[in-house]
């Protein structure tokens, strides 16, 4: 059975790849994330995610090896809202999803030494209406601040949630069965180990 690799440093992701019991290892990369300019959010997400798992590739010599790269981003009217740079950023964000519909877009790629396969998963989360004092208590509690769209679902951003229609694990960060599908393909199987 081929190896996998990991290229990410979320501990999101290795909990959810856990989850599905998915052997595997983990890659310190480091990709530049800056948008390209006029770049779409589809685009975008992409590109990382397979710039990742192709920066990992490229550190191993291993003809079995696989890289699982993912990259997920926050879109308000074809926006990216990326991780908050201070607190008047992450509220603004917060505000700005207040009662409204967005998409979170995660993209998966599993790079092998035939190629790389990249897999976009969208799904629509809605809020309900968030009092600013509500904003300012999220981000006193330190949960928005290394979160895309400055919060997280999993978490106790999860209070805001009205409405999820499409992957919750996609939003989290690592859609799980778009990327079971994607390490079959490959060989590599889950509910190999249990991580109880």
């Amino acid at each position: 059975m081929p190896t996998l690799f990991l290229a990410s440093a979320s501990p999101r992701r290795r909990e959810l790849l856990m989850q599905i019991g998915v052997p595997f290892s983990v890659l310190s990369v480091s990709i530049d994330e800056t948008p390209v300019p006029a770049e779409p959010p589809d685009v975008y997400v992409q590109r990382l995610a397979r710039e990742k798992a192709l920066a990992g590739l490229a550190l191993l010599d291993d003809a079995s090896a696989c890289v699982l790269g993912a990259d997920t981003t926050v879109v308000l009217d074809q926006q990216i809202l990326g991780k908050p740079a201070d607190k008047t950023d992450a509220l603004k964000t917060l505000l700005a999803l207040s009662g409204r519909e967005h998409e979170v877009m995660t993209a998966v790629a599993l790079a092998s030494p035939a190629g790389c396969v990249v897999r976009l998963v969208t799904s629509k989360v809605r809020f309900r209406t968030i009092r600013p004092e509500e904003a300012e208590a999220y981000w006193a509690s330190g949960e928005p601040q290394d979160k895309a769209g400055s919060y997280a679902i999993q978490g106790w951003g999860a209070v805001f949630v009205s409405a999820l229609e499409g992957s919750y694990s996609g939003v989290v960060g690592l859609p799980l069965c778009e990327t079971a599908q994607l390490l079959g393909t490959h060989g590599i199987e889950y509910w190999t180990k249990s991580c109880a």
